[in-house]
């Protein structure tokens, strides 16, 4: 199954900014999405980069050398996230038989299990929420579907779903819900990332630390 992973590499993560400068958010997000296509892959799934930037300005094989997989199709389309993503549904037209999945480029907790048990499941659309009304992933299997991931996008994929009369089927996982947005998102990954992104932010001298009981984040300085 082809899967979409949409990612952005032009100044990732603003709101990370109070812990990681401009050059940190990059290089972060980057070993997000190289966790993401190597579980993608893993599960059985052939991951397609869907991208902003050339595949030479975003450095495709060293992020597969960093992911342990082959270097990944790219596509290379700077609208929007919706647009860019209901462009290819169109071009694809998704059928039981030959489903398109979506999957986000920042769920960096995100494992090959995970993932499998989202391409495995039945539905005409299978949606895995992200935790605040977001979309983490998608499995397409009927042509007519088109996304929107503005505002509470889950709310608005069932609704999408049952007026082309689809049947929806969510997957409830807490390493797909759990997409890195904030700060505090950042201690979740320490606590059970397994790849390039956890290891990055101990490369960078983040660790947990706990205080007055509570698993927060530190650093250490330089």
């Amino acid at each position: 199954m082809e899967v979409l992973v949409p990612f952005s590499p032009d100044r990732p993560k603003s709101r990370l900014s109070g812990v990681l400068d401009g050059a940190e958010r990059v290089a972060f997000a980057r070993a997000m999405c190289a966790d993401v296509l190597a579980a993608v892959r893993a599960a059985g799934g052939d991951p397609v980069l869907l991208t902003t930037a050339s595949a030479a300005e975003l450095d495709v094989d060293a992020m597969a050398e960093r992911a342990g997989i082959p270097a990944p199709s790219v596509v290379d389309d700077d609208r929007e996230l919706s647009a860019a993503v209901n462009a290819q549904l169109a071009e694809r037209r998704p059928t039981p038989e030959e489903p398109t999945a979506v999957v986000m480029a920042d769920l960096a907790i995100a494992t090959s299990a995970s993932i499998e048990r989202l391409l495995a499941a039945d539905g005409d659309v299978i949606i895995a929420p992200g935790r605040g009304g977001g979309t983490n992933a998608l499995v397409v299997r009927d042509p007519a579907f088109r996304v929107d991931y503005h505002g509470a996008s889950v709310r608005d994929h069932r609704r999408i779903a049952a007026e082309i009369g689809a049947d929806v089927r969510e997957i409830d996982s807490y390493r797909l819900a759990s997409d890195v947005d904030e700060p505090a998102d950042l201690t979740e990954v320490l606590l059970h990332g397994e790849g390039a992104a956890a290891a990055w932010l101990r490369e960078s001298g983040f660790g947990l630390a706990v205080t007055d009981g509570r698993v927060g984040l530190s650093r250490e300085g330089p």
